[in-house]
């Protein structure tokens, strides 16, 4: 039996529905049946140009590769119509890329991927790209190699519809997101603030979820002075840097925060380079990451304060707060966007999870500039910068479904 509810209850249930943040439930959905099927249809297409992507290796700042996999892109986004421009990046050569669609609607759009990969050169020849067992693996393969095609794809199904309701589509690609430029920080922001939305195309998340929040990321630097001497003859006339150090970074790594998911993690150290010399230099360095800005100014303070206290006397002690990416809070902007998603993805029967993330992305520069960000439109995979990297290739078509029609609501709501 198939019961047939007023439009007005209709709408008011789906209204309530996508408030609460529950994906719609397929009775209240009908997919879009030429946006489902040209996204399944394009699935094999998809795969090929993203073994074509992987199997050429993009390490940041490894510019032959870089210009490869740019254009490539270049040449799909030609295709659709978009206009190019190219901006150099330094200190390396690589270029980014600003692919421009223009429309007859209101809506500016901007898309977000990166080109740069955290593997270096040769990895494409050690592990090429190959399925198995239903996973595609490669270096990149799903960071983000798999966002570009997600990206591209979505545009060519828009493409296929005629679809112009925006004033404006933007795909940004980045040339080096994973170590981040001066000039790649400020093209985002100046480009985000130029859009209504931006749609960051990182990897899906494992359980095919969207990120809503992100942490921000900075350094933080203690340098310690303290004066040489013979290890075996007279140590005493020394003054111990790497000892101080150690006693530092025992110190200064319990000023996280738990509750504010702020995170403090020594990964580097540096002292002396000969066994029979007391060190006169040392120098740590901690991975920081912090859920909101407030934290980052706490940690500077605390950095500098907590650090007066030395183990060892007549020592100097330093420390430096290197802010990076800022972070990406959870807004009610966010939220809306996440309801519109999970509508989408409930038409065709699936469901999104809502995540958070502790890595920084370029998402958090777009939503730095007060412009509504939503993050993880790419591929869904898992294993992130580790060799054994994958995408899910079931996926593809789900994503491509997914960012064809996000577009296309939300250039309807404006």
């Amino acid at each position: 039996m198939t019961l047939k509810l007023p439009r007005s209850l209709l709408a008011t249930s789906l209204g309530l529905t996508l408030a609460l943040g529950a994906f719609a439930p397929a009775a209240f959905a009908e997919p879009h049946k030429q946006v489902l099927a040209d996204s399944e249809q394009y699935k094999g297409e998809a795969l090929k140009l993203l073994e074509r992507l992987v199997n050429i290796d993009s390490g940041s700042g490894y510019e032959p590769g870089l210009t490869q996999v740019r254009d490539i892109a270049i040449d799909e986004l030609k295709k659709l119509g978009a206009t190019i421009e190219l901006v150099p990046n330094t200190p390396d050569k690589s270029s980014h890329v600003i692919a421009t669609l223009k429309g007859t609607g209101k809506a500016k759009i901007l898309l977000m991927a990166h080109m740069d990969t955290v593997f270096k050169e040769g990895s494409a020849a050690e592990r090429p790209f190959h399925i198995k067992d239903g996973r595609a693996y490669g270096p990149g393969v799903m960071d983000d190699k798999g966002g570009i095609v997600a990206g591209i794809y979505a545009l060519k199904v828009l493409k296929n519809l005629d679809f112009k309701d925006y004033a404006q589509i933007t795909f940004l690609l980045d040339a080096s997101e994973e170590t981040g430029s001066d000039i790649a920080t400020d093209l985002i922001k100046k480009t985000a603030k130029a859009h209504d939305v931006t749609l960051n195309l990182e990897p899906g998340r494992p359980a095919d979820g969207l990120v809503v929040w992100r942490k921000g990321s900075a350094t933080a630097v203690v340098e310690v002075k303290g004066k040489a001497a013979h290890a075996g003859v007279a140590p005493e006339l020394g003054r111990n840097a790497a000892m101080e150090a150690a006693h530092q970074i025992l110190q200064l790594g319990k000023l996280g925060d738990e509750a504010k998911k702020t995170t403090i993690n020594f990964t580097v150290l540096k002292a002396g380079d000969r066994t029979n010399v007391i060190p006169d230099q040392a120098t740590a360095k901690a991975d920081v990451r912090a859920a909101v800005p407030e934290e980052f100014d706490r940690i500077e303070k605390d950095l500098a304060r907590v650090s007066q206290d030395k183990l060892i006397a007549d020592t100097q002690v330093t420390t430096t707060l290197q802010r990076g990416l800022p972070p990406m809070p959870q807004t009610a902007e966010s939220d809306r966007l996440m309801a519109m998603a999970q509508g989408i993805y409930g038409e065709i029967g699936r469901k999104l999870t809502e995540e958070g993330s502790g890595g920084a992305a370029d998402a958090s520069l777009s939503a730095g500039v007060g412009t509504p960000t939503l993050d993880g439109f790419g591929i869904v995979g898992g294993n992130i910068h580790t060799p054994e990297e994958y995408a899910e290739v079931e996926s593809v078509a789900p994503r491509i479904y997914l960012l064809s029609r996000m577009i296309m609501e939300f250039a309807k709501a404006h």
